[in-house]
């Protein structure tokens, strides 16, 4: 999604970082006022003002040059809460002090904070997790311990996307995660099989395109095959918004060294061109159209169905397809697809009820976009298709999308990855509840400090998610690649008879092999006590 930085967007970042972070603290420590800094432009505001603006609307007359500004959602966020229980902080000021990405968090909040030191934003996150009617804007602003606070408006604005406390939650339970998470067995790379490493057969790819008259849709796909084994399934892979086939290319040819057939879909209404050839950027319900919820899912459905047809037909993919027998790998929107396709039941009701009353300016990129199916008919959608059998959903975008009980339809084996930075579908809604919401057999891949497109392809430059927001792409992120193509195919195989042999790559001693300071990866099957307690107490 094209997301356009603007005045608006650096100030409202700058008075709501505190959705996440904002405080109250002893009155001799208040703040008193706030400088808004924009290049040449500098306005002091008194908090008070602010105080007495975000609960009646009124703006003093000394303020009216900030009237264009300052419009009602200002007001809301100004006041917006995030609730967080005060046992977690020693817990988490640990965490966010010691681990680089906690570091980075407030370096970059120093910058939007000119005089600010780590030692000072620490003292101050400190006590905010300490406050039990949670954080707000204007609560962070009091609690700042100087009297007046100085903001730096164009430093802020990189920071806008990820102001909103959902990211800033899925950030505080990643640390809990990374901590809580137990590592237990041996190295398995010192083991003959390691199911990272390339496989030895050559990988042959064909592209066709495929026509569904009935609904008027080309469908292009990449199979990827080579001397396959007819026990294993087949892997049908999902792009997300704004991306095309090419996205997981790397992983395609990967599990097709190993004899896994691979066919990669594009979707015609929700790929690169799609999203590029809107006439209306701006307008989400026509950059993403609704029935897109509804075409992605039969866009795979179709593509088997024509995949049965070519196994019966004579040529060199003749029997590769074994389309009774499917796993789904699908990212961001295709994360959607594929836990749709595995039996989740879309819940339209309490998505509508969502996108009506709770959505605002402050959320992420991913409640914005899971809102263009709103406008679908019915409370309920099923989608399910029987041939799939499990599914790898990759910083999955699920949010509200399956409602609080949707997720527990599925019966068959799920993993889901989640990266902690991922600012546009974060960890807590989209993955790490959605997660708990799963019965077995399930895992959760967690990077600690992974983005939205940490997982991609390397080569692949078309992405919508790449307009937003910094990204943890390439190199920095080439062992998490690597854990992905070793989990993946473990996961694929416990589908065949050589489930048990898999199996020890399903464990969380696997990961520890690729783990690094910089990006701690962590696989389980079921969430640490500790961090369901956690889930319990913040406020959604």
């Amino acid at each position: 999604m094209q997301l356009r930085a603007s005045w608006l967007q650096g100030l409202l970042c700058s008075l709501t970082l505190a959705c996440g972070w904002g405080v109250g603290m002893p009155s001799t420590l208040a703040a008193q006022t706030v400088t808004i800094r924009l290049g040449p432009f500098q306005q002091s505001i008194a908090i008070a003002d602010l105080e007495k603006f975000a609960k009646t609307g009124y703006l003093p007359e000394r303020l009216q040059i900030l009237s264009p500004f300052l419009k009602p959602e200002v007001r809301e966020l100004l006041t917006k809460r995030l609730s967080i229980n005060p046992a977690f902080a020693d817990k988490f000021i640990t965490g966010l002090t010691r681990s680089p990405q906690g570091k980075q968090l407030i370096e970059s909040l120093g910058g939007a904070f000119p005089g600010s030191t780590a030692e000072s934003l620490q003292a101050t996150v400190n006590l905010a997790l300490r406050q039990v009617n949670g954080l707000s804007a204007l609560s962070f602003l009091r609690a700042y311990p100087q009297e007046n606070v100085t903001v730096d408006a164009s430093k802020a604005v990189g920071l806008v996307i990820a102001a909103n406390g959902n990211f800033l939650q899925s950030q505080i339970l990643g640390l809990v995660l990374e901590q809580e998470s137990p590592i237990t067995g041996n190295n398995l790379l010192n083991s003959t099989l390691n199911p990272a490493i390339p496989g030895t057969q050559t990988v042959q790819e064909q592209t066709l395109n495929l026509q569904d008259r009935q609904r008027n849709r080309v469908i292009p796909v990449d199979i990827y095959w080579s001397r396959s084994n007819p026990e294993d399934p087949l892997v049908v892979m999902s792009h997300g918004f704004g991306a095309n086939r090419t996205f997981l290319r790397y992983l395609a040819l990967h599990l097709a060294s190993h004899g896994i057939t691979v066919v990669a879909v594009e979707h015609p209404g929700s790929d690169v061109t799609a999203v590029s050839q809107a006439s209306d950027q701006a307008n989400l319900a026509r950059l993403l159209p609704a029935r897109e919820f509804i075409d992605r899912p039969k866009d795979i459905s179709f593509v088997l169905n024509e995949l049965a047809k070519l196994n019966a037909q004579p040529g060199p993919m003749r029997l590769k397809f074994n389309t009774e027998k499917v796993t789904i790998i699908g990212h961001s929107l295709g994360g959607y697809t594929a836990l749709a396709l595995l039996g989740g039941e879309v819940n339209l009701a309490e998505l509508k009820q969502f996108c009506k009353n709770s959505l605002s300016i402050g959320e992420s990129p991913g409640d914005w976009l899971q809102c263009a199916a709103a406008s679908l008919q019915g409370n309920k959608l099923h989608l399910q298709d029987a041939r799939v059998k499990s599914a790898i959903a990759l910083n999955p975008l699920v949010g509200n999308l399956f409602g609080k009980n949707g997720l527990t339809y599925i019966n068959k084996p799920v993993l889901i990855l989640s990266g902690t930075e991922d600012s546009l579908t974060p960890a807590l809604r989209n993955q790490i509840e959605p997660f708990n919401q799963l019965r077995e057999p399930k895992y959760l891949l967690t990077a600690i400090g992974g983005t939205h497109l940490s997982i991609s392809d390397p080569a692949s430059t078309v992405s919508a998610a790449t307009t937003i927001v910094r990204e943890r792409r390439g190199e920095q992120t080439e062992r998490l690649r690597q854990l992905t193509k070793g989990v993946s195919l473990a996961f694929i195989k416990q589908l065949t008879p050589e489930a048990k042999i898999y199996q020890p790559f399903l464990t969380s001693a696997y990961p520890q092999s690729f783990s690094t300071p910089e990006l701690p990866l962590r696989l389980i099957s079921d969430l640490p006590t500790s961090v369901k307690m956690w889930m319990g107490l913040v406020s959604r």
